[in-house]
């Protein structure tokens, strides 16, 4: 310890006290002259904040001077300890249950309980508030429970009194959406699915079958579908439809920064005033007329669905995820949301459905956290218009067992039919070399 550090320790405080006194000091003196170039403030905040310290002889047990800095500044202009996982490429998820409970997500499916916690209810709750101010939500008594977005790809989801404990303080669920660009290697090395799996989806979209990424919340359907779209040809032109924040991030540039590839990227705008509301469903119409290849649905939860269907039997390729706990029983969800916009006859939206997507594809997040491609389904028209769910491949599970602990699942990918020959003569059509249709089939 230098004789600096000594000299601090003689008007030892606890953080909270250091930060409530730094906060007042600063606000009383400084406020005005806090530059708006966010470097500056970061030195001229920093300085203030060491000023104090050390016109007060101030140190807090456990922390070096320069340590209290930073975690002071951290409270003050960020997140909180919050504020390194929110802006780190391994982290997916952050679950606040409670001011003291916090769960950490990571790509790789782990998940832990850090070690830092907030100093107290209210103090989770503030931090919580400056998260939302990025999308200009108040999150208060009268607005108890709120969803926002930070940085455009991190999604928020906030509770706090009444409709929880006081002394929870907040309740939050963090979502980084795409934090990660993973490629079909990364896939196949995390065994997500086989190399031969992803490279069916990957020729299927190339030649315009429309496919639905279906699954639950975490299961892993937008991260899968990027990757799928990744492998899209820089020909063809990919018009991408979001609801509020954009997730995908599709175009790309050669080594002269130069745009290689054709993508138009767009999303939906709420507003108060009706006629002013962009929903998924007139930004589908408007694609329509935009000479798109493919067209990407982020995600259907309503009306839109019948859009995207009707889109996707005018013969573009349509690619989209939904909430779902099966292959099969993601059709009977497509009857669901189709008839928020027309009340039809189950049979006839059935028909029109599984022409439109005939390939299903099923993802999982298992009892280990791993992700898993659970089976590919192909919806085959038969000559007399009758359906017939033909499965492609599937995961078996075979045990669990435990490892060090942890759980950990134990199965196999199993290749179980080809592709119908109708869609093998609609592939061909599509453009398809016979070479390429004879390596999907052998």
């Amino acid at each position: 310890m230098n004789k600096a550090e000594l000299f601090f320790k003689s008007n030892e405080k606890s953080f909270q006290e250091v930060l409530k006194d730094v906060q007042e000091y600063i606000s009383s003196k400084y406020a005005v002259v806090i530059s708006k170039n966010k470097k500056t403030q970061e030195k001229q905040l920093k300085m203030y904040i060491s000023k104090y310290l050390m016109d007060y002889n101030i140190s807090v047990e456990e922390y070096t001077t320069e340590q209290l800095i930073e975690k002071l500044y951290a409270e003050m202009a960020e997140f909180s300890f919050l504020t390194p996982y929110l802006f780190s490429k391994d982290i997916e998820e952050i679950n606040i249950n409670s001011w003291e409970d916090i769960k950490i997500t990571f790509s790789n499916g782990d998940e832990v309980s850090p070690e830092e916690k907030f100093l107290s209810p209210g103090h989770a709750l503030d931090v919580v508030r400056r998260l939302l101010q990025n999308s200009g939500m108040v999150l208060d008594y009268a607005n108890p429970v709120v969803r926002g977005h930070i940085a455009g790809n991190i999604r928020i989801t906030a509770f706090c009194p009444p409709v929880i404990d006081d002394e929870i303080g907040v309740v939050a669920s963090i979502r980084l959406v795409n934090p990660k660009k993973l490629k079909i290697d990364d896939f196949v090395r995390l065994g997500t699915a086989t190399e031969e799996m992803f490279n069916i989806l990957a020729d299927l979209s190339r030649y315009g079958i429309s496919i639905c990424v279906a699954g639950a919340t975490t299961s892993g359907k937008t991260t899968l579908l990027d990757a799928i779209l990744s492998t899209i040809p820089d020909d063809k032109r990919i018009y991408t439809i979001e609801n509020n924040v954009r997730e995908f991030n599709l175009i790309r540039r050669d080594k002269y920064g130069k745009i290689t590839n054709s993508v138009v990227h767009t999303v939906t705008k709420e507003s108060e005033n009706p006629k002013e509301v962009v929903d998924q469903e007139k930004l589908l119409e408007y694609a329509l007329t935009s000479n798109p290849d493919i067209i990407v649905v982020g995600e259907m939860k309503s009306a839109e669905a019948f859009a995207a269907q009707e889109a996707a039997r005018t013969g573009h390729g349509v690619l989209s995820t939904v909430h779902s706990n099966s292959c099969e029983a993601t059709y009977r969800r497509f009857i669901t949301l189709c008839k928020q916009k027309y009340d039809m006859k189950d049979e006839t939206l059935y028909t029109l459905v599984t022409e439109a997507f005939p390939i299903i594809v099923f993802t999982r997040r298992l009892e280990d956290k791993s992700r898993k491609i659970m089976e590919i389904t192909e919806c085959e028209i038969l000559s007399n218009g009758d359906r017939k769910i033909n499965t492609l491949y599937k995961y078996n599970v075979e045990d669990v067992i435990e490892v060090d602990g942890k759980k950990k699942v134990i199965g196999q990918f199993e290749k179980v039919n080809n592709i119908s020959l109708g869609l093998q003569k609609r592939l061909l059509e599509n453009g398809m070399q016979k070479s390429v249709l004879q390596k999907i089939v052998s």
